[in-house]
């Protein structure tokens, strides 16, 4: 998984130099290097903008949601769709932050609420089931981060993934609304086949609560398996920050998730 560069320098000094904001698709690159295509949604009155990439036109691809980190649609996100696009699997990513009041992804109390989460999963999930280039009966869910603690909540709350990928799944113990119930206490609904991705040095999720949701998942019988990285804390993917990214970690553990979603959805 490499990262792009544009006349040799890494896409994320472009951000930085010339201060785009956090939910910017940064068209005048992006149009150039990625296959990203943009559309929106009506969900309750709200317009909900969703990135996707597709392999091409010929078939019917497995699909994969993507839920992006806190960054939200920054050059980390469109590049792990495009990623997926690249391996045969369409790639759809919503932005979380349409409802009200509208709030960048990096502001004070950034996360969305979990009947929203539900909601916008739901929503991408239809869009994608009135594609004809792709296949709704083999769907997964991905996400990295809080989108890592989404995926297990849409693979929860939406018996139609057949695979779920999350990510460093932080806060997953904690409902994002006032009457819960949170991921954790959701894992007994998941159908959907289970691989995570853990670094060693991360605190939220720890390697004591990686072994936590590892132990919950085998006691309810649902099938995962688990990989931990030494030497990587969280968001031990994204190159957008230099001093978080592990690449051996990140070539490895995207090997693994390809692999994964070749033998779920492909095979």
């Amino acid at each position: 998984m490499d990262y792009w560069c544009v006349d040799g320098v890494p896409l994320a000094n472009y951000r930085q130099g010339k201060n785009w904001p956090k939910t910017s698709l940064m068209h005048n690159i992006l149009r150039d290097i990625s296959m990203v295509e943009f559309t929106n949604v009506q969900l309750e009155g709200n317009e909900m903008r969703i990135a996707y990439s597709s392999p091409g036109d010929k078939a019917e691809y497995p699909a994969i949601v993507v839920m992006y980190h806190r960054g939200g649609f920054d050059e980390f996100t469109v590049k792990v769709c495009d990623d997926l696009a690249d391996a045969g699997f369409f790639s759809a990513a919503m932005d979380l932050y349409h409802w009200p009041p509208l709030l960048e992804p990096a502001a004070e109390n950034p996360f969305p609420v979990d009947p929203e989460i539900i909601k916008d999963i739901t929503a991408t999930v239809g869009w994608l089931s009135g594609r004809k280039d792709v296949d709704s009966n083999r769907l997964g869910i991905l996400g990295h981060c809080m989108g890592g603690r989404m995926a297990l909540l849409g693979a929860a709350t939406h018996d139609v993934f057949k695979a779920c990928v999350p990510y460093y799944p932080g806060n997953t113990f904690k409902p994002w609304s006032e009457d819960g119930p949170s991921p954790f206490e959701l894992l007994g609904d998941i159908r959907a086949r289970i691989l995570g991705f853990f670094g060693n040095d991360d605190q939220n999720p720890s390697p004591e609560d990686r072994d936590k949701i590892s132990a919950e998942l085998t006691r309810l019988g649902v099938e995962h398996e688990f990989h931990g990285y030494d030497g990587a804390g969280h968001a031990f993917q994204n190159f957008v920050a230099p001093e978080r990214f592990r690449p051996e970690a990140t070539v490895d553990s995207w090997s693994k998730t390809i692999s994964f979603l070749n033998q779920t959805l492909k095979d």
